[in-house]
């Protein structure tokens, strides 16, 4: 199943880097920020192709599309980083996770234009396939919090959450060496599960967001936690990075408020 999600992720990576971006393409889903693209759609028909021929007894939920949101069932993200792709800021990811229930088993994530692939599996580890063709495990970050770089992402769709975020992003300033944000959540959770980043932190994220990168990071020796530090990530409030780094990610959580 951790080939079969390569697979699919360079399936569609394939659509994604190929497509073309104009602005006039995308479509708002709803909320402010929300497009989708005929690339984004492209990308979940040949994923969705893909995983039906290669495991047809398992469903797919695609962010698009949508399917089976229960049980066994893959979990799929064709296009993460839209507003990138309309804006041709080439950060954007391929992701696709195997998950049951709610436990991630299997995933890959890509990035189509670095070249770069991420696979892991449920006790298996993590891989981090480079554009260079070096092939590596994947192992969380080791500099301490004071020196860390941690990736987030800011609430843009829902302002509601800006008062708590933001309450958040003021102790990670204090506690962190700096923050970035990208703007595609499965490419901040690859990179923190291979050291590039030490940690990411985001409310109100999708399961198609998270699953594959919260297990890459789990498999590459990191935790995750939703924001309370509980298990339930998957509903999109998630803080994940090294050990050091997100105990201190709870305190930031803690001091955010409810």
């Amino acid at each position: 199943m951790r080939g079969v999600a390569r697979r699919a992720v360079l399936e569609g990576g394939r659509v994604v880097s190929t497509g073309r971006p104009p602005r006039a393409g995308a479509e708002a889903k709803g909320l402010p920020g929300d497009w989708v693209t005929e690339v984004d759609l492209a990308s979940e028909r040949a994923i969705r192709a893909l995983l039906a021929a290669e495991t047809p007894s398992v469903p797919m939920h695609g962010e698009e599309t949508g399917g089976a949101a229960e049980g066994l069932r893959w979990v799929v993200d064709p296009l993460d980083g839209t507003t990138n792709f309309v804006h041709r800021f080439p950060l954007v990811g391929v992701s696709v996770a195997l998950v049951d229930g709610r436990r991630p088993l299997a995933g890959a994530v890509h990035a189509p234009f670095l070249g770069d692939v991420w696979h892991a599996a449920q006790g298996l580890g993590a891989v981090w396939e480079r554009a260079d063709a070096t092939v590596e495990d994947a192992r969380v970050g080791v500099r301490p919090p004071v020196e860390a770089i941690v990736a987030t992402g800011f609430p843009f769709r829902r302002k509601e959450r800006l008062p708590r975020f933001l309450r958040g992003l003021r102790e990670a300033l204090d506690r962190f060496e700096d923050l970035r944000r990208p703007g595609a959540a499965c490419l901040d959770l690859a990179w923190s599960a291979c050291g590039v980043f030490d940690g990411f932190f985001e409310l109100g994220l999708a399961p198609w967001d998270v699953a594959a990168g919260g297990l890459l990071v789990r498999e590459a020796g990191g935790v995750v936690t939703d924001w309370s530090g509980g298990p339930d990530y998957l509903d999109g409030d998630i803080l994940a990075g090294s050990p050091g780094v997100h105990a201190e990610l709870l305190q930031v959580a803690a001091s955010a408020g409810p």
